[in-house]
């Protein structure tokens, strides 16, 4: 990244016209996202900055290359405040290529996936890929590794102050990550209070995931915790916005919260400017077919926001947040040269992206290709089970004396990443407690995979109408154990199984045959084929899910959320169920 310091001087000779640009886009209708306005002029770039806005007539030189854009309308590059690209399933090289053409310029990345299997280890890798990337990669470290108590779950390595210190002084970083255990904040448990203050020693910002009540809310701000994207009503949304938080509104391919929090734009009518447009998970196959934030600028606007202020919300807001402003976020004089064409504003259709001054995706296509990032050996093989499963191990007894029992099981809600709490009267088979297809009632288990304890929870959940076979996933947040759903205990062993085979991944079977895998080797999350050969495989996975009776919008990202032991209300993980409103585990059978 080029330094302002390095560069003003010809920036200001450029602007008195002593120098010729590197190159001007002309006859321009510049949204001004400082202002507010759209004005008609030229931007002039010189060094991989902007060095003139206006009419750049006097910059323009034999060797200068021009760029007639016709009245359309230019805008800053796209930041997205808030993504795990772990959670897309492709390399952060890979991201680049799918978002880079839809507008995308940069990102706010916590790779908290990664650093629950890998630790800081893997998250220097992704600073390192990130460094490398033609994509602007901001980082923010993980703050929660384990994300609850080790009590409640086993996760591959833990992040603890000492890392986090060490990590705050890599130039790419700006933030500490989501502070997902907002009642270790609030009960001033040492360690999320020491993290959150060596992130403000340093001048960074403190990101946040909270979904309590006000006296908490308030308690948890004033520890410096400055936004969060974890909002689901118009009303919580609020509530952040008046003490003080960033509102980041989230639109990702399971949890689309925008059409319901925007609100506090368009009908509560708040000052937009603490309000950032985020996907925070995005699957390849959308990125692809739908967009990136183009795609989330365009909802924004189909809700009632204004087009300006949309964009506003995808580049000055989220700058002026991080702190970053003086790089990204504006068309203005000293800026870095990141810059979008739009053919049309209200439809957001991106027609050029330019990123450090260079022409990079044109019409939805890259212009060249982006050279593969190695990762290394250690980050490999991640998956380690104790022993071959077997069906026996997914049996639940519960006495031959019963013929009924009443059973705490999760219900998992459509695009939504909470879960409730259900309690149902099941019938015991000699002994046993069996799933049940007409009760839509099947079998969950999350096995430790990091350390080949052998470790397993076992529970029962409801609401993905699964007829048959089963699936399974090393992608299950956020300690990414291996989480298994299925109809019969059978699929479920064999599932399991040829994931470790296969270095994890997701995959759906049925009558010991592989109807569908994504194979992700790199930790058990990542693919490092084409995001276009990750999405194919995604798509496939979709209709064998389909095939097992399942109809949710992207039911293996719900799946993914069954083991987060943060979120509301019931989740299973390795150390068994957990009631995560009381904090709390709780046996299966209800008392």
């Amino acid at each position: 990244m080029s330094s302002l310091v390095e560069s003003n001087r010809s920036l200001i000779n450029v602007a008195m016209g002593r120098e010729y640009a590197d190159f001007v886009i002309k006859n321009g209708l510049i949204v001004n996202v400082a202002t507010g306005e759209i004005i008609k002029g030229d931007i002039a770039v010189k060094n991989k900055r902007i060095a003139f806005v206006g009419d750049a007539s006097h910059t323009i030189g034999s060797l200068t290359k021009v760029f007639d854009v016709n009245e359309n309308y230019i805008v800053p590059g796209f930041l997205d405040g808030h993504v795990h690209v772990e959670s897309a399933m492709v390399t952060i090289t890979q991201f680049a290529r799918g978002v880079l053409p839809h507008g995308t310029t940069g990102v706010f990345i916590d790779p908290h996936e990664i650093a629950n299997v890998l630790g800081a280890e893997g998250v220097k890798v992704m600073i390192k890929e990130g460094e490398e990337a033609p994509l602007r990669v901001y980082v923010s470290i993980p703050s929660c590794v384990p994300a609850s108590s080790p009590e409640f779950e086993t996760t591959g390595a833990e992040i603890g102050p000492r890392e986090v210190e060490e990590l705050m002084k890599y130039s790419n970083v700006v933030a500490l990550g989501e502070v997902m255990n907002y009642p270790g904040v609030i009960n001033l448990e040492d360690k999320m209070i020491e993290e959150i203050n060596i992130a403000l020693k340093h001048n960074k910002v403190v990101e946040g995931h909270f979904y309590g009540n006000i006296k908490e809310l308030n308690a948890y701000a004033a520890s410096g915790i400055s936004s969060s994207h974890e909002s689901t009503t118009k009303e919580i949304g609020l509530a952040k916005a008046r003490v003080g938080m960033y509102v980041m509104i989230r639109e990702g391919s399971a949890w689309k919260d925008l059409k319901e929090v925007i609100r506090i734009v368009t009908e509560q009518k708040i000052d937009s400017r603490r309000v950032c447009l985020v996907s925070d998970d995005r699957h390849p196959e959308d990125i692809i077919n739908e967009g990136h934030m183009d795609y989330i600028i365009r909802r924004a606007i189909e809700e009632g926001v204004d087009p300006i202020k949309a964009i506003q919300m995808v580049t000055i807001n989220t700058a002026e947040h991080f702190n970053v402003d003086h790089d990204v976020g504006m068309l203005t004089p000293g800026k870095l040269a990141d810059i979008v064409v739009l053919d049309d504003l209200r439809k957001v259709s991106v027609d050029m992206v330019f990123v450090d001054g260079k022409l990079i995706a044109r019409k939805g296509k890259l212009l060249e290709e982006i050279k593969p990032f190695e990762y290394p050996n250690f980050t490999r093989k991640t998956v380690r089970l104790k022993e071959k499963l077997t069906p026996e191990k997914f049996k639940v007894q519960v006495g031959v004396e019963k013929n009924k029992v009443k059973i705490n099981v999760i219900k998992v809600i459509e695009a939504s990443a909470l879960t409730k709490k259900e309690v149902l009267e099941v019938p015991v088979r000699n002994g046993f407690i069996e799933q049940d297809i007409k009760m839509d009632l099947s079998k969950v288990a999350s096995i430790e995979r990091h350390k080949a304890s052998g470790e397993m929870g076992l529970g029962f959940v409801t609401g993905f109408g699964f007829k048959s076979g089963a699936v399974a996933s090393t992608v299950a947040h956020d300690n990414h154990n291996l989480l298994v759903i299925g109809t019969n205990d059978e699929d479920m062993a064999f599932a399991c199984n040829e994931l470790e085979k296969v270095g994890g991944g997701m995959i759906a079977v049925k009558e010991g045959k592989i109807l569908a895998v994504v194979k992700l080797p790199i930790a058990g999350l990542i693919s490092d084929e084409p995001i276009e050969k990750v999405s194919e495989d995604v798509k496939k996975l979709q209709e064998a899910w389909k095939f097992l009776g399942c109809n949710l919008i992207h039911p293996f990202m719900t799946m993914s959320l069954l083991s987060l032991s943060v979120l509301p209300e019931i989740r299973v993980t390795n150390k068994g169920l957990i009631d995560t409103m009381n904090f709390k585990k709780i046996s299966l059978v209800s008392s």
